[in-house]
């Protein structure tokens, strides 16, 4: 009987862990939608297709010939219906243009620690002056770089119409001039099923 109440037991945990979810790795640049969402492969397509729309304007890449101009990447505004990780599109946009090496950056959201930092060297007692590192020699940015995400939306009998357009635009702060500007747009058609179809 005891024997008897082991297998069930056994035929048990055997039979949830065939019903639990199958996990695999999938390509991270697949661009096959599951949802009309906002993906991460939307996102893969925006951060590529902008960086390589701004590298190869004419402007920029003789601007960028001669020097490397300081670039401050803004976060993304979300003028979407979704919660979005717009800080991780803005994050992918400026990891490509490092790694074009045609720029140097600044990053206005450490700031405060930063400035902690230099405050702790030259007023914390614990570091040597001639090794603290000198006030005011920060660079300051030649350019803003600035995104808008939109969307737009439709709906009739099954079927859902989504358009995205992400905006960038790439603003000179001595002279307040738009040196660059290019939009990419995303479209994904939803059609649900009818029960028996």
């Amino acid at each position: 009987m005891r024997t008897m109440g082991i297998g069930f037991l056994g035929l048990i945990v055997m039979a949830t862990g065939c019903w639990g979810p199958r996990v695999e790795y999938g390509d991270p640049l697949a661009s096959e939608p599951l949802t009309t969402d906002f993906g991460a492969s939307d996102l893969q397509q925006i951060a590529a297709a902008m960086v390589d729309s701004l590298l190869s304007f004419p402007p920029i890449v003789q601007m960028t010939a001669e020097r490397q101009p300081v670039l401050l990447v803004t976060k993304v505004r979300n003028k979407t219906m979704q919660h979005i990780d717009t800080e991780a599109v803005t994050d992918s946009i400026r990891a490509k243009l490092i790694r074009s090496g045609k720029f140097r950056f600044i990053d206005r959201t450490t700031d405060p620690e930063i400035l902690e930092e230099i405050i702790r060297q030259h007023e914390g007692g614990f570091t040597d002056p001639a090794k603290a590192v000198a006030r005011g020699r920060q660079y300051g940015a030649e350019y803003i770089l600035y995104a808008n995400l939109a969307q737009f939306e439709q709906s009739l009998g099954n079927k859902r119409d989504v358009y995205y357009k992400f905006t960038m635009m790439l603003r000179s702060v001595e002279t307040g001039l738009v040196i660059w500007s290019d939009e990419k747009e995303i479209r994904k058609v939803a059609t649900r099923r009818w029960i028996g179809i």
